[in-house]
């Protein structure tokens, strides 16, 4: 039990004393199927890192200067703005 108070504690959890036998046989059962899993040969397998085939979902990073505002035009409709900065009303305490 103290395996599994210890792992709550890592996670930031506080589970009731109640739920630890139960939390301790999933964290076995877990553990033994790791222990079936390395078990596999796995030799003969390619190696992956992505399934999708492509190759570059990528744009280039180009500005488009006729899409961008000066700043005087981004400005023009804010409400209140100092030293180049929108101001904006406090959401936090």
């Amino acid at each position: 039990m103290t395996d599994v108070k210890h792992l709550a504690k890592l996670a930031k959890l506080t589970p009731p004393d109640s739920l630890l036998p139960a939390l301790q046989s999933g964290v076995e059962s877990t553990l033994e199927y790791a222990k079936v899993l390395s078990q596999v040969d796995v030799r003969q397998v390619v190696a992956t890192n992505e399934v999708s085939g492509l190759t570059n979902v990528m744009r280039e990073d180009v500005v488009d200067d006729t899409r961008t505002f000066t700043q005087a035009q981004a400005f023009q409709n804010a409400p209140s703005s100092y030293k180049g900065f929108f101001m904006v009303d406090a959401i936090l305490e």
